[in-house]
């Protein structure tokens, strides 16, 4: 496995590199997010630790042109703890946040556990007509592409993922949102309407369960 750790601190970056050797990982640095972005178009790099206060282009700006490039997962690290900082990382598409001062052994669980779970993702799903491809961000039905926003995309990928099982709206805001959503449980009800328009003749998969939220319904 191939870890990104991305800081202007060099401190910082030898500790956790430190760390990632002892678990046998390969660690590729970067001071800057020029520099991060670079990296990444020359090298297959499995998990990023990105810093966001940086010189020459920030975490966030980074992140934003590193998921254009590849959905690498990113565990975001900054010495800022507000909320704001937080949601704005996850929007962006972060996998975890982190502030500092960091306990080294937390990260490399953390670090851990998603590449556990990226690992182990399977690269497409089918189902009749019906193709996800995980990878490639993309839906088609009847071998034609269909246009969904990312969040469209990402609860489809989680209902996928977790087939008949009941699925409240604050567990789907909680996961597709990345973090505790703060508002209108309308908002996981209109994506899913949307959701259900754009898989035309497989919108009956997704089950409305009464009082609770949705279920991905596939009949053995």
């Amino acid at each position: 496995m191939k870890i990104l750790i991305v800081d202007d601190e060099q401190g910082i970056r030898e500790v956790i590199k430190e760390y990632c050797l002892l678990e046998n990982y390969e660690v590729i640095e970067a001071e800057n997010g020029r520099e991060a972005i670079e990296k990444v178009k020359e090298n297959n790099i499995d998990l990023i630790v990105l810093d966001i206060m940086m010189p020459k282009l920030d975490g966030y700006s980074t992140l934003k042109e590193i998921k254009e490039i590849k959905n690498i997962p990113v565990i975001l690290l900054s010495a800022r703890k507000e909320e704001f900082d937080k949601l704005m990382g996850f929007n962006l598409g972060s996998d975890d946040y982190m502030t500092k001062p960091f306990s080294p052994r937390e990260l490399m669980a953390r670090i851990k556990a998603i590449l556990k779970r990226t690992t182990n993702e399977i690269d497409e799903y089918k189902f009749d007509t019906l193709k996800v491809d995980f990878k490639g961000h993309t839906l088609t039905i009847d071998d034609n592409e269909i246009k969904i926003t990312p969040k469209e995309f990402d609860l489809l990928t989680y209902f996928i993922k977790n087939p008949n099982i009941a699925l409240s709206r604050e567990q789907l805001l909680n996961k597709i949102w990345g973090y505790d959503f703060y508002g209108d449980d309308r908002t996981i009800d209109t994506h899913i309407k949307m959701l259900r328009n754009n898989l035309k003749q497989y919108r009956n998969l997704i089950v409305t369960v009464r009082g609770m939220g949705y279920k991905f319904e596939i009949k053995k």
